[in-house]
């Protein structure tokens, strides 16, 4: 998931919730924000309440991590000097384009996003992004998807599929 706020809801909230500590309801309201600032306070992260690569990383729910056009961060200026271009931390269209021709050469998805796929494949995320990871962004986690609307306006069923099916779904 590029990014979990206030308002969103659905199994990445869940997993992200249950890793914070807070009642996992999947739905991102104010007890999770101030939780998630909390945490991000106690590890040196910007202490925004908003769930990035970063964040994520930092908590270990790498199957969490999408980076794709207008992410920015550490992850994403890694991402940039394990690809050897310029490394400013914004993933713009020049990143997308070396990870898309990155993903052809090595028998990926061709899409121009960098998630757990593709970064198990990158020896620098080769400790974060192990297979374990990549497994566990491919298990249907259950029936709920994350849902674009705020969690008021009422969250959604759909049918299983995995969280990286879920998140690559928003950017597709």
């Amino acid at each position: 998931m590029a990014l979990l706020k206030r308002g969103l809801a659905g199994e990445p909230v869940k997993i992200l919730q249950a890793k914070l500590g807070v009642t996992a309801d999947g739905q991102f309201g104010p007890g999770t924000e101030a939780a998630l600032k909390a945490y991000q306070t106690q590890h040196g992260l910007s202490a925004d309440g908003i769930a990035g690569p970063d964040t994520f990383t930092a908590l270990g729910l790498p199957e969490l991590v999408l980076l794709t056009v207008g992410t920015k961060g550490e992850a994403v200026k890694k991402l940039q000097t394990a690809l050897g271009i310029p490394a400013d931390g914004a993933f713009g269209p020049a990143t997308a384009k070396a990870v898309k021709e990155f993903q052809e050469k090595n028998g990926l998805d061709a899409d121009g996003m960098a998630g757990p796929d593709t970064l198990a494949k990158l020896p620098a995320f080769a400790g974060v992004f192990s297979p374990e990871a990549v497994a566990k962004s491919q298990t249907a986690p259950g029936t709920i998807s994350i849902d674009a609307k705020p969690a008021e306006a009422g969250a959604t069923a759909a049918p299983k599929k995995s969280i990286w099916q879920t998140i690559t779904s928003f950017f597709s």
